[in-house]
């Protein structure tokens, strides 16, 4: 049975695509930063659970000696994520936006991906058919965003454009890196969460989608790619 890990997986995107996971037959881990609330999601979709708060070293460390001792890893999806937002959930615009404030999003973002990927190649690397599925944006494509054309134009915030795009980035070496994974980073597109204050124009279902079909890639899938649903995007 594969077994798959969804870091930030109690609510929204990461909440569905364990459903559908779990009803495809895999063996999933709840990763949620609060164990009572992973405990519960867990309870609720047939899934196991695991503490893990991808911003601290000794989290990620015991969740992959959990996971490792209960037989190993399959795919990873580093789902877990947050957006630079004033408490009226308006987004920080470029004027306002500290550093002290893009550093707190990309511990999640972006080192958060990188410590959890880390911790877990071990795994991955003793599984027949290892796929890791990265959340992007598409707000994360150079191409899109300089566009005036494009939705993602006028987008005014830098901290989380930024960190998907790092995201990407760190993608397409990973997947250089290990040729035998299958190594994606994906767009779900704007869904209504708790991430966008539920401002988003499409369901948790509709956004789950690219996620749960890259996380089930057979071995000769594509690797080192940014998709959304409807196919690749510009990088």
């Amino acid at each position: 049975m594969t077994a798959t890990l969804i870091t930030g997986a109690n609510k929204g995107l990461g909440f569905e695509t364990a459903r559908r996971l779990v009803a495809a037959g895999h063996t999933v881990y709840v990763g949620s930063r609060d164990a009572e609330r992973g405990r519960q999601a867990a309870e609720r979709l047939g899934a196991r659970t695991v503490q893990l708060d991808v911003t601290s070293d000794a989290s990620v460390a015991a969740a992959a000696a959990t996971i490792e001792a209960d037989g190993g890893l399959d795919v990873l999806i580093n789902n877990a994520g947050i957006e630079g937002r004033r408490p009226d959930n308006s987004i920080i615009g470029a004027a306002d936006e500290t550093a002290d404030q893009m550093r707190h999003l990309f511990e999640t973002n972006v080192f958060g991906t990188v410590r959890v990927t880390h911790a877990f190649l071990p795994l991955l690397r003793r599984s027949a058919a290892p796929v890791v599925v990265n959340l992007s944006s598409g707000l994360a494509s150079l191409t899109r965003i300089t566009d005036p054309t494009d939705p993602t134009h006028g987008y005014p915030g830098i901290a989380y454009p930024a960190s998907k795009t790092a995201v990407n980035m760190i993608t397409v070496q990973y997947a250089k890196a290990f040729p035998t994974m299958r190594i994606n980073a994906v767009e779900p597109g704007f869904t209504r969460t708790d991430l966008n204050g539920n401002t988003g124009v499409q369901t948790v279902e509709q956004g789950a989608e690219i996620i749960v079909r890259m996380a089930q890639l057979p071995p000769d899938g594509p690797t080192g790619g940014y998709f959304a649903t409807d196919g690749p995007l510009p990088w």
